[in-house]
């Protein structure tokens, strides 16, 4: 077993893994601190990963690591903490997550953003943040941040959640929480563990009544990323 530490959303966790590759993965992410929880990751886990639609070519060091954020994903509901899948960026320290069935654009729209705001936007994470859901809703970077690797290891509170749709169109919308619910719930990693998802739940409950939620009918020009912004921060 190979074992270091690295700190997930505030929390340290020790991973023990087969291969080491995960551990350069993770490595902006590596601390010193004593652990919270850890994960060991398994060649059944990784067989599990592999036996997931269109894995079957992967090598074993790629699908360890999506063990690993698998296991610490089925762990941190127990922490206030959740994986969503969601394009999270910031502009003058307030987070906008933008989420949407996969192919849809969400990463093309932040870059939209990154183009309009330059220096005032930051990417939190592009693919795979967490939220930790208290008093209020901090979106987390993390490593794993998409194919275009667009993170970076810090918190910032979320204003807005947004539902991003394809539309000829730019406009946008408040919706209310049992209109975006469905989606909340299909974006948000779904634990295996019974009272884990269920805690899961709860926490959806709670980030849907604490943040802004909205949707976006949007095409890809420049035009979308101002219609976005200054719709929820009207």
């Amino acid at each position: 077993m190979i074992t270091d530490r690295y700190e997930f959303a505030g929390k340290i966790v020790e991973v023990n893994s087969l291969h080491d590759e995960v551990h350069r993965y993770c490595a902006a992410y590596r601390t010193e601190e004593p652990a919270d929880f850890s994960v060991t990751i398994t060649q059944e886990d990784i067989e599990y990963e592999r036996s997931r639609a269109e894995r079957e070519g992967c090598r074993d060091s790629y699908l360890e690591e999506l063990a690993v954020y698998r296991k610490i994903s089925e762990k941190m509901p127990y922490y206030d903490t959740i994986l969503f899948h969601g394009s999270v960026i910031a502009v003058d320290g307030a987070a906008y997550v933008f989420t949407a069935k996969s192919g849809t654009g969400k990463s093309t729209h932040t870059a939209l953003w990154r183009r309009l705001f330059g220096d005032r936007a930051v990417m939190v994470n592009d693919d795979k943040p967490l939220f930790h859901i208290g008093d209020v809703v901090t979106a987390f970077g993390t490593p794993y941040d998409g194919k275009h690797k667009l993170s970076n290891k810090i918190a910032v509170p979320v204003k807005a959640v947004c539902i991003l749709e394809r539309a000829s169109d730019n406009s946008i919308v408040k919706i209310t929480r049992s209109e975006a619910y469905p989606m909340l719930v299909q974006q948000a990693y779904r634990p295996l563990d019974a009272l884990a998802m269920q805690k899961t739940l709860t926490l959806i409950d709670k980030m849907a009544d604490s943040v802004e939620l909205y949707r976006l009918g949007c095409n890809m020009d420049p035009e979308a990323a101002s219609v976005a912004y200054e719709g929820m921060n009207r």
